[in-house]
């Protein structure tokens, strides 16, 4: 097999030649060979899957960091490969519709109608659209040590306009979870309009700033929270708390756990049955703790119609109550109270081995 010189690979792999320099600097494409003496660099024609496969993750957008590993695992086990690029590919497209909500929500406010409809349109409203303009939450929250742990450090708030849980891990773990909503409660009068998802993101960097200033060893906390802007929610999530919406009868989560085993669930590599018992299933790689890499929270808008019921808990509740009686739960309780009560209860009857916390609000009109 023949060398090939950086041109001729270059036009064989549909890479610039500046592009094969910067991936050998980086050492995600390396050459077979370079000169001693000219520098000239040498490629051979096995190397051309390896470069291909580079380009077309470039031009879908995978960051670099991220092809060197695809690539690596591509050698190895080309169907691996294939499930992590389709599991990036899905939060791309997780991210694009977040932003493109954002998007609409920016354009409504700055529009000067946050409904986004035109004068004529505004004075021909139909009843239930006014009603919508009226809509209000009916919220409740609470949280309890649970019959293990020596001491509760979670922490779950319902206000007017806010819907909050955090849990706590390390030393200072109660702390970290408290500063995290106590962070958020005070949006609730100073925040409004399009400022909504700037004020969640700055308030979740301040307490991460305060955690990696503040905390003992390893502490810091999970985070996740709804702020109602009049006609939306906003939401923001860190780590493995999680928000569920029950919507015409049927349930669904809207949060997207931050942990190792949801990232293998995403690749393929396990399914959510062996997650559970999965040895690493507590593994986060995202939280509260200090550290800017793993502090990026989701945000994004969600939107909110009369009926919808929000449930916001942490690892101590869906890790021991299961999702048929969660279903059960938000279904019939008449009351956002009731739903939070009830809730605690299995979860304490089911052997209560964490702290527990959750939130629940409906959307109601009139």
């Amino acid at each position: 097999m023949g060398e090939l010189t950086i041109g001729a690979f270059a036009r064989a792999s549909r890479l610039s030649p500046k592009a094969l320099r910067l991936y050998d600097e980086l050492g995600l494409l390396t050459p077979a060979r370079v000169d001693g003496t000219t520098g000239y660099r040498y490629y051979v024609e096995a190397q051309l899957p390896r470069a291909r496969l580079v380009a077309w993750l470039r031009r879908v957008g995978m960051p670099l960091a991220r092809i060197g590993e695809v690539c690596d695992l591509y050698e190895t086990d080309p169907p691996a490969a294939g499930l992590v690029i389709g599991a990036y590919w899905a939060r791309v497209e997780t991210e694009t519709a977040a932003r493109r909500d954002l998007v609409t929500f920016l354009v409504d406010q700055l529009s000067g109608n946050p409904a986004g409809k035109g004068v004529e349109e505004m004075s021909e409203m139909s009843m239930s659209e006014m009603a919508m303009s009226e809509m209000r939450m009916r919220y409740a929250a609470g949280s309890d040590r649970g019959l293990v742990r020596p001491v509760n450090q979670d922490t779950a708030y319902a206000g007017a306009r806010l819907l909050a849980v955090a849990d706590g891990f390390g030393a200072d773990g109660a702390r970290a979870s408290g500063a995290a909503v106590d962070a958020l409660v005070a949006l609730e009068e100073s925040v409004r309009g399009a400022d909504v998802l700037n004020g969640l993101a700055d308030a979740v960097d301040r307490v991460n700033r305060g955690n990696r200033e503040g905390s003992a060893g390893d502490s810091g906390t999970t985070l996740t929270a709804m702020l109602w802007t009049g006609s939306r929610l906003a939401l923001v999530h860190v780590g493995d708390t999680r928000a569920y919406l029950l919507r015409g009868g049927e349930v669904s989560r809207i949060t997207h756990d931050h942990t190792l085993v949801q990232s293998m669930i995403d690749a393929g590599s396990l399914t959510a049955e062996e997650a559970t018992s999965h040895p690493q299933r507590a593994l986060l790689l995202r939280a509260l703790d200090g550290s800017a890499d793993h502090a990026r929270p989701d945000l994004r808008l969600h939107d909110v119609v009369p009926g919808d019921r929000y449930l916001l808990c942490s690892d101590g509740l869906f890790t021991v109550v299961g999702p048929d009686d969660i279903r059960r739960v938000l279904r019939t309780a008449a009351e956002p109270a009731d739903a939070v009560s009830e809730l605690i209860a299995l979860a304490l009857a089911g052997g209560g081995p964490d702290n527990v916390a959750c939130a629940v609000a409906d959307a109601v009109t009139g």
